[in-house]
């Protein structure tokens, strides 16, 4: 599940770092303020990898940022933890890069619709004329 937020980046722990099985790795926590309703709420998040480590470098505590993450959550011991594990961080506000159309087509413009005309308000002239004599109603 890939979702986004933008915040205020409130403090960065220290960067972890060890040797595993599969080789070295690192990672770097950080806190995320970000508007709840009426309050102000935290999040920690962690940027794993060297690589996202070092895009997190680029920013200081106060730098308003927005985050692209993925939510997971795991067993241990009975006890269930979630990990907010970003894939991308920018400067809030940034727009997303937009992807050139593909050119196996050319889009042709909708159709403009015609313009609506509104018929002006009838008048007193234009009711129809009181019938000249014996009512149809039954009462």
């Amino acid at each position: 599940m890939a979702l986004e937020i933008e915040g205020t980046l409130s403090q960065k722990l220290p960067v972890a770092s060890g040797n595993s099985a599969r080789g070295p790795w690192a990672k770097q926590e950080f806190i995320l303020e970000y508007p709840d309703g009426n309050f102000t709420a935290k999040a920690c998040f962690t940027a794993w990898g060297s690589d996202k480590v070092q895009e997190l470098s680029k920013y200081q505590v106060g730098d308003k940022v927005k985050v692209s993450f993925n939510l997971k959550s795991r067993e241990y011991n009975g006890r269930w933890y979630n990990d907010l594990q970003i894939w991308k961080i920018a400067p809030a506000g940034a727009q997303a890069p937009v992807q050139p159309a593909a050119p196996a087509y050319q889009a042709q413009p909708a159709p403009q619709a015609p313009a609506f005309q509104q018929a002006p308000a009838p008048t007193l002239e234009d009711m129809p004329a009181e019938p000249q004599g014996e009512e149809d109603l039954p009462f």
